[in-house]
């Protein structure tokens, strides 16, 4: 984050020069290792589908930072319908597919330094161009989730989530 400056960890001690821009999960909540082995599912870096029932893509909640030009981003996943997952498949490596409505789905990450929990709330994956994650807009409700993707966060707020996420036990 190259407007927000470094910081010493009240954590751990140390000095973070570059604090992270964001954090992102590997899989849905849902995944379990035992489902790589299953013909009818599978975990890509950007898809993922559970028992050939349950369909997630990943995007990026995108937060901004007062008071900087930065951005910070979580790494999410979300469930979609079969029909609009067949549909983002089928757009995937197509130039213009940013000009698609966005799908509807629910958030499949918990991101545990949020109370009440983020799993399940209702959002909107807007496609961007080839190359790029989508955009997952939460639904604009009190959640504080939900809350700090409308109205930015403090470079603090950044510290205070580097800090819970690098020490979750601290």
């Amino acid at each position: 984050m190259a407007d927000v400056p470094g910081f010493t960890c009240s954590c751990c001690g140390e000095y973070h020069a570059e604090p992270p821009t964001g954090f992102s999960a590997a899989a849905p909540h849902v995944w379990k290792e035992k489902y790589g082995k299953r013909r009818d599912s599978m975990l890509s870096e950007d898809q993922c589908v559970v028992k050939g029932k349950h369909f997630f893509v990943k995007g990026l909640i995108e937060i901004p930072v007062l008071g900087t030009t930065d951005v910070f981003s979580w790494g999410v996943w979300v469930s979609l319908s079969e029909p609009n997952f067949a549909r983002a498949t089928e757009l995937w490596t197509t130039p213009g597919r940013e000009g698609e409505p966005p799908y509807f789905g629910w958030l499949t990450t918990d991101l545990l330094v949020y109370s009440p929990g983020t799993l399940n709330l209702k959002t909107h994956v807007h496609t961007r161009p080839v190359g790029e994650r989508p955009t997952i807009e939460l639904e604009p409700t009190d959640h504080p989730l939900a809350v700090e993707q409308r109205t930015g966060i403090t470079p603090e707020r950044v510290r205070e989530i580097v800090e819970a996420v690098l020490h979750p036990s601290a």
